[in-house]
């Protein structure tokens, strides 16, 4: 058998059905506990339901080939080896009527007798407590960033005053000796004088295109500062297919997001429909079973977008929330203009000439992040928001959730383009929280 021993933890399968074919030519173990937890898991009609049965259809092929209970040798010159737990794996050192102790135990005894060992999991306190016994420990990376060097979308660049204006005069520029992405924006300072600046988009051949003034004020909402015009300029451009917005409480991304919904269907007509979702996935516990119907269920979870659409809609008011602002949110949903939809229920669709956002997408996996992005038909123009040091799914992280590895996999595409918000818009105390908490 190979060098390296990988135990797995079952979350890392539950996380990524082909989990098992990424440790190159090393020798991957799985302990009978991971199978029967995947057992359990497999009549799920959620994202670990599709992932366990993918797993046990790639265990049942490699069967086909030889006994897992020896190692059966895979195409990448590794080994797949479903091992028996023994009561002498660990002795009294941990409870082993917790399955995932029997896990850890099992690359105990793999240790004890001198392999190389690395236990993966997704679970901390697995990792924790597998390296207090002296394994090797690492979390599962694949589909992975580093969320400190994520890309921003945008750079600040020294030019010369004369640079500046002729980007004011409406002139493309073309910036040499620069890497730079498409749909990445680039705020131009003199060199000579800081408060001149001037910001433009990075477009075909590095050109640096000025921004468009038609999108400084969408649905009577004017950006508060550089990024969320810069934001508004990926929302509202038609030829930009894919937006994605990570920023902390407050920063207006959900806000901007509407606002160019509203302004692309209910105004200009480029879409037929805004489709709005969001994962069902509750801050703190869960409250149970809610009654009612699928729509005065849904009311609940996507009361933050009814928040934003009534202030939106207060704009062209006065900003008057009132209830004629009730009213025409209502008879949007009536129309069905705008639809409200969970998350669960979008894979299988075929969404054509919609705006779609996914709001809190910091709670998905990677592979459900692929999954929604591939239901976009013709026409449809689909936005990510979401904070990635707020997740409330305990298996991710915010260099392994699907919004930043979106960010990171996608940048460079001309149909695709990515804002970092920083700064807190919505109000002072916001602000102070979202720093200082």
């Amino acid at each position: 058998m190979s060098d390296k021993y990988f135990v797995l933890d079952t979350n890392v399968l539950l996380h990524n059905s082909d989990a098992i074919a990424c440790f190159g030519d090393n020798t991957v173990v799985l302990p009978m506990t991971v199978i029967e937890e995947l057992d359990k898991f497999k009549k799920n009609n959620d994202e670990l339901g599709r992932n366990a049965r993918g797993v046990i259809r790639s265990l049942d092929r490699l069967r086909a080939e030889g006994s897992l209970g020896k190692g059966v040798p895979t195409s990448d010159g590794g080994v797949v080896w479903i091992t028996m737990e023994k009561e002498e794996d660990c002795g009294t050192c941990i409870d082993l009527n917790i399955p995932d102790n029997r896990i850890i135990a099992t690359a105990y005894r793999l240790f004890r007798e001198g392999k190389r060992v690395i236990f993966v999991s997704k679970d901390i306190n697995a990792r924790l407590k597998a390296d207090a016994m002296g394994i090797e420990v690492q979390d599962f990376e694949k589909e992975k960033t580093d969320f400190d060097q994520l890309y921003t979308g945008w750079r600040s660049l020294k030019v010369e005053a004369a640079t500046i204006d002729r980007l004011y005069q409406g002139k493309d520029l073309h910036l040499d000796g620069e890497e730079l992405q498409p749909n990445e924006f680039v705020l131009l300072v003199d060199a000579a004088n800081e408060k001149h600046t001037g910001m433009g988009r990075v477009v075909a051949n590095h050109q640096l295109k000025p921004l468009n003034p038609v999108f400084d004020n969408v649905f009577n909402l004017r950006p508060r500062s550089m990024e969320q015009r810069a934001a508004l300029e990926l929302l509202m451009a038609p030829e930009i297919s894919l937006v994605s917005l990570i920023g902390q409480a407050g920063t207006g991304k959900t806000l901007l997001a509407l606002a160019a919904g509203m302004a692309n269907t209910l105004k200009t007509g480029r879409y037929e429909k805004l489709l709005v979702s969001r994962p069902v996935i509750p801050l703190g516990r869960d409250i149970g079973y809610l009654p009612g119907t699928k729509d005065e269920k849904m009311k609940l979870w996507m009361q933050p977008i009814f928040d934003n659409l009534s202030y939106l809609m207060g704009l062209t008011n006065g900003g008057k929330q009132d209830a004629a602002t009730e009213l025409g949110i209502k008879r949007l949903l009536r129309e069905d203009r705008i639809e409200l939809e969970a998350l669960t229920y979008i894979r299988g669709r075929s969404i054509s000439r919609q705006y779609v956002i996914v709001d809190e997408a910091q709670n998905l996996t990677p592979h459900e992040v692929k999954t929604i992005i591939s239901r976009a038909g013709e026409g449809t123009k689909m936005i990510l928001t979401g904070d990635p040091e707020q997740i409330d799914n305990p298996y991710l992280d915010a260099s392994s959730n699907g919004l930043s590895y979106t960010v990171e996999r996608l940048k460079g595409q001309e149909a695709c383009g990515h804002i970092t918000l920083t700064r807190s818009e919505r109000s002072h105390l916001a602000s102070l929280a979202a720093e200082y908490l």
